[in-house]
């Protein structure tokens, strides 16, 4: 599970530094994850292998349709539950950290259906 979780840390915040600053590096990805840059290298060479990133001849990371679909996934479900925990009244450093945690670990039925609960409410 530990395995999966990182993977989907990693193409999230691909995706997040996209969206903030149009492109993606490594040593964004060091930054932004406060890993060391060899680190980062060595697993965005194992999601290049898996067809999850590829590179860009100048250096970028570019998620492949399937990275793309995890990354997005794993976001919404992040932004999600740190906005319902904001909402709830939890300091924000808290909520986000609760959020990084669950999920990863709730099944998409769960997720799918707290999401139209609390959309409705």
């Amino acid at each position: 599970m530990e395995h999966v979780k990182s993977s989907e840390d990693y193409l999230e915040a691909v995706l997040m530094i996209e969206e903030r600053q149009g492109s993606c590096r490594c040593v964004d990805i060091a930054r932004q994850l406060g890993f060391s840059k060899p680190s980062v290298t060595n697993a965005i060479q194992k999601l290049e292998a898996s067809g999850f990133v590829r590179r860009a001849e100048d250096g970028r990371i570019l998620l492949t349709d399937t990275g793309m679909e995890i990354a997005g996934s794993t976001l919404s479900k992040h932004r999600f539950f740190s906005t319902l925990f904001t909402r709830l009244g939890v300091a924000p450093d808290i909520a986000e950290a609760d959020a990084c945690a669950i999920e990863h670990s709730i099944s998409d039925v769960t997720y799918k259906a707290m999401r139209e609960y609390f959309e409705k409410a």
